[in-house]
């Protein structure tokens, strides 16, 4: 019994928040203390995901086709904010590790600086050309038509995404992931409550449709920066922003670029692989692009919280480089690769037995509980896979070896999932099961090159 209520007040005290040195403490307890919070976060981001998509489901195929077709793009300034984050999480725990706290608060504020500049350059050119974009995607003109407003507000607010993301990152490389959860509890609880108020209306609110939903995302991520900037400028972190720190380092910023260049190679890979994929569907019609946006909404709620047990490794391997520890890091990256693969065999179960319930759960087209049900199935049977490729790739990250991953996504995701993918849904015609078959070989693929290359311990000698 005393067991029990020692392992329930860890995990109160990893929801409540403690500043913590990682370094020193017991690897399995740093695990929980960190996982757990950035867990929860990740279920909060799921969640948003899911409602977010129930809501807009509401508003017929052609909404959802707007949604997946957007979020395609959005793929590429999301790509750009977790760079960015995984910069800040690799050079803050570094400095952390070193117990160097001015320099962390430095690389902070040039980290603010930078994601501001980007955001602001993307948001412009994807909002002017928001049309034009929708229409290379290949949605069909009633598509553009109800999906213009939502697509030109969700790229005008990209700023609060992306500074959401770096300072996230950077809290959690400073070993304060309850912040950064509750930041995007802040910011996604706010977009769950506004989703149905701005997209259906109530009392004297008109309803917005499509164009409700993107106001409520951006004014919910919006919120949650607010929240995040309030925490960096009180001082009472040991992660903080004063007024010694204002200065414009040109230096850092390039060193923050280097960084998060191979991470926003990763995450550019990745999206402009997703991108493909989802125009490719897209040659399949609407139903089968809103099948596919329902269960890529639907695997994302169960990868981000495995995805938040993975970013664990990331800030105790950086911490403990930092503190000339490399064996302890292994060890840390080890323990969460096998927590992380026992979660994900257990959503595959899930997803086996169950796929078909839960897509009916958010539409009740025939064709399109067909679809999503049948790339549930499919893409979940390298789940396992999934689940290890996370953490090995995080561990990179926090290591500040960002170039290998994006290399691995290269090599995995161009060279061999694009042409298989068009391989086996149009010269063989498989048509969208092609692309959820060759979705699950190649990240199944990646995972295990990935897994390979952390065993050869190149990573330890990584200098940021």
């Amino acid at each position: 019994m005393s067991h029990i209520k020692e392992k329930w007040t860890l995990v109160w005290h990893a929801v409540k928040g403690k500043e913590q040195d990682y370094t020193t403490l017991g690897i399995k307890k740093s695990i929980v203390l960190l996982a757990i919070p950035m867990i929860l976060e990740m279920v909060m981001e799921s969640l948003f995901a899911v409602v977010d998509i129930f809501f807009v489901g509401r508003l017929g195929s052609s909404a959802l086709a707007t949604v997946g077709l957007t979020e395609s793009v959005l793929m590429i300034i999301y790509a750009v904010g977790m760079g960015v984050s995984i910069a800040a999480t690799a050079l803050v725990s570094r400095r952390f590790g070193e117990k160097n706290y001015t320099e962390a608060g430095n690389i902070t504020y040039q980290l603010v600086v930078t994601g501001c500049l980007l955001a602001l350059l993307m948001g412009a050119l994807a909002t002017y050309y928001a049309a034009e974009i929708l229409a290379l995607m290949g949605a069909e003109p009633d598509v553009i038509a109800t999906g213009i407003r939502y697509a030109q507000i969700i790229f005008a607010g990209n700023i609060a995404i992306i500074i959401l993301f770096l300072v996230n990152g950077a809290f959690r490389g400073a070993g304060l992931p309850h912040l950064a959860m509750r930041a995007l509890w802040i910011a996604n609880g706010a977009n769950i409550i506004l989703d149905p108020i701005l997209i259906f209306g109530i009392g004297s609110i008109p309803a917005l449709g499509l164009e409700g939903a993107a106001w409520a995302t951006t004014a919910g991520r919006s919120l949650g920066v607010v929240y995040q900037l309030y925490h960096l400028l009180n001082g009472r972190h040991l992660l903080k922003i004063g007024r010694e720190n204002l200065r414009i380092r040109l230096s850092m910023i390039w060193r923050i670029l280097k960084v998060s260049s191979g991470g926003m190679g990763q995450y550019l890979i990745d999206s402009a692989s997703w991108i493909f994929l989802t125009r490719l569907i897209a040659e399949f019609g609407s139903h089968a692009l809103a099948g596919y946006t329902i269960a890529f909404r639907i695997i994302v709620f169960t990868i981000l919280p495995a995805w938040g047990l993975s970013t664990a490794a990331a800030t105790l391997v950086g911490q403990n480089l930092g503190a000339q520890k490399g064996k302890r890091a292994e060890i840390a990256v080890w323990l969460t690769a096998r927590y992380n693969v026992i979660f994900m065999a257990a959503i595959t179960l899930i997803f086996i037995l169950f796929g078909e319930h839960l897509a009916r759960f958010f539409t009740d087209e025939a064709e399109v509980i067909r679809i999503t049900s049948e790339a549930l199935k499919i893409i979940t049977l390298g789940y396992i896979f999934f689940g290890l490729g996370m953490v090995m790739v995080q561990a990179f990250n926090g290591a500040g070896d960002t170039r290998t991953p994006a290399i691995i996504n290269v090599m995995v995701l161009w060279v061999i999932e694009i042409p298989l993918a068009y391989l086996l849904s149009i010269t063989f015609g498989f048509h969208a099961t092609g692309i959820f078959i060759a979705i699950a070989f190649c990240h199944s693929l990646h995972a295990l090159v990935s897994w390979w290359l952390f065993r050869q311990g190149k990573w330890k000698k990584v200098r940021v």
